[in-house]
This record gives C-alpha cells, structure tokens and sequence, in this order.
C-alpha cells in the first residue's frame, strides 16, 4: 500500500488494516521504518477527526486532590468559602475566572481544562473590581442578569466587567471633560457608566437616527417644551422619535456628572443625564448643552463629551465646550431679547413674566441670573427643586 495523506474514513480504515500486516516487521527492516509511517499517518488523521475530550473541570479538581492528599478545606484559599467549595465541587455554581487562576497557579491543572477549551490559555487579568465603585455598581442594577450576592459577584467580576464593557464593541469614543469644580476625577467610574448607559440605549427600540431631521428648530422646539410640567419626558419621546437616545442614569461616586453625549457603535447619538441636581434649570441647560454638542461636534469624530454643568466657570477650557455653552445659551433666551429684556429683571414676579411672553419654563431664565450674577442662593423657589427625577423611571 502506498503511503499517502489519510483524508476519508475508508482511507483511514484501510491503513489500520494494512498496519495490521506489519505488526511482526524485523527491527530495523523497510517494514519496521513502513509501520512507524503508517502510525504517524493514522495519529494525524485520528487527531484531526477524533479529538480526545478534555477532562471534566471537577473531575480534574477530583484527581488533583487525590495526587496531593487533599480536602475539601484544602481548596478554600482557591475557591473561597467551604460554602464555595461545597457548591462548585457539587456543580452548583461555575468556576469563575479567578478560582481558575487560582487552581491553575496554586494546584498546577491545566488551563485548557478548568476553561473547557482545548489548547485555550488564561489571558492577563483584564478587569479587576478593586478598579471601579463595584458596590455602586453592583447595588444600581449594572449586572442584573447576575442573581448572586456582592461578594458572589466580586467572585465572578472579571466575567461581569468583561460582559459590561463589550458594550463599546471595541469603539470606545475619545473623551472630552467638561470641568467646574476641583475634585479629583474617577474615569474608570466613567467609563464604567458609560458602558450601562450604552447597554440601557441598545435596549430601546428607536427608529434609525437621521442627521437631516435634527435641526436647530428641533432644539428650539424641545426648549418650548420647558413650559409643560411633563416637558424633560415630552423632550425624551421627541428625540426619541428622531433616532436619539436619552437615558437617565444616577452617577456614580467621583465622576462629578451632569450630563454626556456619544455616539453608540451604529454611530447613534445617545444622551446621558444624571439629574444629580434634580432642578429643572439644572436640567434644561445641560440636555440643551449635550444636544449643542451633537449638532455641532458629534460628527466630527469619536468623541464623548462628559459635562459638569453645574457650579462656576469651566476649569476645561476646552474650544468645543464653550461652544456649545454658547448655542446652549443662546437656544435658551435669544441674545437679543436677553439684552433688551432678561439681563435686567430683579424680581421673581418679571422672572415669570419674561418666561411666559418667551413661552418657556422660569426655572431657565432663574438659572441664567444666578449664573450670571454667580449668587446661587437667588431665586431658589424657581428652580423646580425635586421635579425631574419623579417624571422618569431611573435606575437605582
């Protein structure tokens, strides 16, 4: 038989028959060297088409034990608790990738074993729990397909961090702060929130965004809507229906958060607020500035924008920032009534005057003064204290 490359079952068949004639071959004979190439070409084939199945992880923990003498209490410095222990060795829970890390370093088993996949090895830690306000994280809801306890998730974290952050799809945009106040920024904390407010936005079933639609008309109509109580949820459902995504998200500690713009992975705009400051004047300025940030910036690149609208003047000095200050402000109050008009109201009673002729909230022209004269403790009874956050549905 001439030996050749084994590519069919009746091929493979027929070299172990003829393998069989050269089992009693001479050492060192032309049969003996035929019987070793014929045993190579069969090994191929059969390594190909009949892969040996990797053990099971817990059969493999099982024979480890064995090798070694060891309890069940021996693998608590690897998998946790006895009540961990009991619980994986029982197939109640999975292994997660930290108690293989563990098994594999401190016991030695293979990691293509405990990961169930063969030739598979175990990649540098990606994700670590100790990086991000896990708890925060954890207790608002980030890992709600996840049924365990906080520390059960801190057990499983690289998984869940793993799951969140694929929201990016590997696009992650460029960031762009937006600062007014001196405390030191977390941006793990950030991006974190951002990944859920992405995963929030792809749940939503929106029409396709189109640029055409969105125009500073529309702005302008989404600042009229100020005027009605329910105008933050009446300005959600008219993006909404032009393809963008506004999603109300709590902040998380340290990222000093107001409000975001980015573009999803499909490239749609996706507003995110936090309604930290639950005030309507908070609120109309800051969605007005993110929605400034989409006309004029979102399609120029991968950017995100991470506005603290709250507080002073801009630590950031950022060009596009202030532009989109300045069209926030001027979508808000036109320049020119503001000068003849706005600039000079003292009273709370003009404040509600002017706001009606403009058809607009009092909260907004409230706001402006403050801001403009830097006393914020002016005209807090128009500011529409505690009257946002009811109106949504937030993640807690």
């Amino acid at each position: 038989m001439k030996p050749k490359i084994i590519k069919t079952e009746v091929e493979h068949q027929a070299a172990l028959a003829y393998i069989e004639t050269l089992m009693d071959a001479v050492p060192g004979s032309p049969e003996e060297d035929e019987l070793e190439l014929f045993a190579v070409l069969v090994e191929d084939y059969e390594k190909e088409h009949f892969p040996i199945e990797l053990p099971d992880p817990i059969a493999a923990i099982q024979f480890r034990m064995e090798q070694q003498n060891l309890k069940r209490k021996d693998l608590i410095p690897f998998i946790g608790s006895q009540s961990k222990v009991s619980e994986v060795m029982n197939g109640k829970i999975p292994l997660s990738l930290s108690m293989i890390r563990c098994l594999h370093e401190g016991l030695g088993i293979p990691a293509e074993v405990l990961l169930k996949e063969p030739g598979k090895k175990l990649e540098a830690t990606q994700y670590r729990w100790q990086d991000y306000p896990f708890t925060e994280m954890f207790n608002s809801g980030y890992f709600k397909s996840f049924n365990g306890s906080l520390q059960d998730a801190k057990r499983y974290s690289e998984e869940l961090l793993t799951t969140l952050f694929v929201n990016f799809q590997g696009r992650r945009p460029d960031p762009v702060y937006c600062r007014r106040s001196e405390g030191q920024m977390d941006e793990m904390a950030l991006f974190a929130w951002q990944a859920r407010v992405l995963e929030l936005a792809a749940e939503q079933a929106l029409p396709t965004y189109e640029k055409s639609l969105f125009t500073e008309e529309l702005i302008r109509e989404i600042v009229k809507l100020s005027k009605f109580e329910s105008g933050p949820t009446l300005a959600q459902e008219l993006l909404n229906r032009v393809g963008i995504a506004m999603i109300i998200l709590n902040h998380l500690p340290h990222t000093y958060l107001d409000g975001a713009c980015f573009k999803s992975p499909s490239g749609r705009p996706i507003i995110g607020l936090t309604l930290r400051h639950d005030r309507l004047d908070n609120f109309w300025f800051t969605i007005i500035h993110e929605l400034a940030h989409v006309y004029l910036h979102l399609d120029q690149n991968n950017f995100a924008f991470f506005d603290e609208t709250e507080g002073g003047s801009q630590k950031s000095c950022n060009p596009q920032e202030i532009e989109a200050d300045e069209m926030a402000v001027r979508l808000l109050v036109p320049e020119d009534i503001w000068k003849r008009e706005g600039c000079n109201i003292i009273s709370k009673r003009e404040i509600v005057d002017f706001a009606n002729r403009l058809g607009i909230s009092p909260a907004i022209i409230a706001g402006r003064l403050r801001w403009q004269s830097q006393n914020f403790n002016n005209f807090s009874e128009l500011l529409g204290n505690h009257a946002v956050r009811k109106l949504f549905i937030t993640e807690s």
